[in-house]
């Protein structure tokens, strides 16, 4: 892609959730959207490959239709309140329509089916601009309203979306397909949250961005999309499986690693607010996405030789990408969870 064109729709992407950031009034906040979904398209479909094309056009279509409910339910607010101002949501329909259409933007289940599959048809790097960048508008105004919907409604879209997250994801072969119900999954534990203490929604959003971002950027240095693929990294970059077998027992939360510490901290809010049938869901639920965590750690790190290979050995070529990215968001992935009680002064 022409490089003028490129840095001309990734400003737009931060024009777009700028915008989004900063606005009170429902049509700004929808025009920001709009550019964020405009700008990412040429990206989605840069490649000309039929499955491109395909992604894209789902994803026009899933956004077109979310941003539509948006002005639909923000205009139908305005004209029985008389107001476009967002903390001003009296109708319970208008605001139960909005955070519907949010979560269509982000891939909440049971409104996730779109996310796989364009996730799928996607190459790694404008996937993960799709996981992380993508996700950052919606979830602006989802925190803005959040407290103007029925809980009812964010807790079961929260323990939907963990469940679905973590079952959709077991008998998946392809890593952007697992990639994408770990994202449907994490959303999940985000929004469960968002009504008791949103700073932690925004700590998990911002441990899961690193921890995606991580995945992500490893799986484009090896080349690796399918599970198959992985079981032959050992041998071509021995340290990046390595980290990459820890990175992803982080994005299983498992302790002593970053990804442990917003699950922690959420249960216990959780408990606190004396749901411990919710925690206890939550908890089970995150075992199911530890499960295909494992199965990718036990593909790159005990199917060692004598074992059979199913796939082709890769090339042993000096890569040329650009590895601080990776060496960034690896450590922040991977060494934060001594951090916890400073993170925990500044978020109460």
């Amino acid at each position: 892609m022409n490089p003028y064109v490129l840095m001309i729709l990734l400003s737009s992407l931060g024009l777009g959730t700028t915008l989004t950031f900063a606005s009170s009034h429902w049509l700004l906040a929808w025009m920001g959207l709009e550019i964020n979904t405009l700008a990412i398209i040429p990206l989605m479909a840069q490649h000309h490959h039929p499955r491109a094309v395909e992604a894209t056009t789902k994803y026009f279509l899933t956004q077109a239709t979310a941003a539509a409910m948006i002005m639909f339910a923000s205009t139908t607010n305005a004209w029985i309140t008389g107001e476009w101002d967002m903390n001003n949501m009296s109708n319970s329909f208008a605001s139960t329509m909005i955070i519907t259409a949010l979560a269509l933007k982000i891939g909440l289940a049971p409104m996730h089916f779109w996310m796989p599959e364009v996730l799928q048809g996607l190459d790694l790097l404008t996937g993960l601009i799709l996981s992380t960048w993508q996700k950052l508008a919606p979830f602006a105004l989802i925190i803005q309203t959040a407290q103007m919907v029925d809980p009812m409604l964010l807790t079961s879209l929260g323990v939907l979306s963990t469940l679905i997250g973590g079952w959709g994801g077991l008998n998946q072969t392809q890593l952007r397909k697992i990639l994408a119900y770990s994202s449907i999954a994490h959303m999940g534990w985000m929004i469960i949250i968002l009504q008791y203490a949103p700073q932690l929604t925004l700590l998990a959003l911002g441990t899961y961005i690193f921890m995606t971002s991580a995945a992500f950027l490893t799986l484009k240095m090896l080349f690796a999309t399918k599970i198959n693929t992985l079981s032959m990294t050992w041998s071509k970059a021995p340290i990046l499986a390595t980290t990459t077998a820890l990175v992803l027992l982080s994005l299983g939360g498992l302790p002593p690693l970053t990804g442990f510490m917003p699950k922690w901290l959420i249960l216990q809010e959780l408990a606190k607010q004396n749901l411990p049938a919710t925690a206890t869901v939550m908890a089970l639920a995150a075992l199911l996405s530890l499960y295909f965590y494992l199965r990718l750690c036990y593909a790159m790190t005990l199917t060692i030789s004598p074992s059979t290979a199913n796939s082709i050995t890769p090339w042993r070529t000096q890569t040329t990408q650009a590895s601080l990215p990776l060496t960034i968001s690896t450590m922040i992935t991977l060494g934060l969870l001594p951090m916890t009680p400073a993170i925990l002064m500044l978020t109460t």
